[in-house]
């Protein structure tokens, strides 16, 4: 999964980008008491376990897209 497809799959579940400091952004939704950080690099793909880790602290089941 590559970066920008991970941060559309979090506005999809409802995260909205509440900060973002050069290429760090942090993503937040009503619900969910921690922000979610992520090293936005677009295109590049996302390490799996970092992937796995992003989607874990947002409660998102399923790592893939489809």
């Amino acid at each position: 999964m590559k970066f920008s497809e991970l941060v559309r799959r979090l506005e999809r579940e409802g995260f909205r980008l509440v900060r973002e400091k050069g290429s760090i952004r942090y993503y937040t939704k009503p619900g969910v008491s921690r922000l979610i950080r992520i090293d936005f690099h677009g295109s590049k793909e996302v390490p799996t376990g970092t992937c796995h880790a992003i989607m874990e602290a947002a409660g998102i089941k399923g790592s893939e897209e489809r």
